[in-house]
């Protein structure tokens, strides 16, 4: 979803973007990721998505951070940029539940996407705060742990209330705090991403947020 909403903010001419992601590009990402080409495995997303971002538009004021963040690094990061808005796409339970519980706290806006694992159908995408959510398993995961964290109502999301099959859940080997992940087709993280571009812009323009 990053990728997406990164490069939709910066077509709609946001002045100021930091992204933050310490991954390389692998051949498992080509079929649904903006950066991941045959040309590219192995380059750092960051850095690619740095490189396409300031081509959009060069006047863009953007600070690329190629790592994954720990706890203290995200609150730190919070503290010191006060950013309009938090896309949060992180996919990985642990450092999700982390950020959103951060940003909650200190007062920062932020759009968060559930998961578009094992979903098919573009139809079925909604936006909502985190407990207004429904029939999506993770979504369902993080709010029962943000309640226990102590969050509110306040975390605006993207999920999809279609419900996944259980042959599209594969499990990893347990690096970068993921178990688990489902099968996702090309389309629907573009939708997630997307959405996520259109809800920061909507409030930046003043408009209401949107729900369906």
């Amino acid at each position: 979803m990053g990728s997406y909403a990164g490069e939709f903010l910066a077509r709609a001419g946001i002045g100021r973007l930091t992204i933050v992601d310490g991954d390389r590009v692998d051949g498992t990402n080509i079929n649904r990721q903006l950066q991941a080409l045959h040309s590219s495995v192995g380059e750092g997303k960051s850095q690619l998505m740095s490189r396409r971002l300031l081509d959009i538009n060069p006047e863009l004021q953007l600070t690329a951070i190629d790592r994954f963040l720990l706890p203290d690094d995200m609150l730190d990061l919070i503290r010191t940029q006060q950013f309009d808005f938090i896309l949060d796409c992180i996919d990985s339970f642990k450092p999700k539940l982390t950020l959103l519980e951060m940003a909650y706290k200190e007062g920062s806006r932020v759009v968060s996407s559930m998961g578009a694992g094992g979903k098919i159908d573009p139809a079925k995408v909604k936006t909502g705060d985190l407990y207004d959510t429904r029939d999506c398993r993770f979504a369902q995961k993080v709010r029962k742990q943000m309640r226990r964290r102590g969050v509110g109502k306040g975390v605006w999301t993207v999920y999809s209330d279609e419900l996944q099959t259980k042959e599209a859940l594969k499990y990893t080997d347990g690096s970068n705090f993921k178990r688990s992940f489902y099968g996702t087709i090309s389309y629907m993280p573009a939708l997630f991403g997307l959405t996520m571009a259109a809800e920061v812009i909507r409030q930046i323009l003043g408009m209401p947020k949107s729900s369906y």
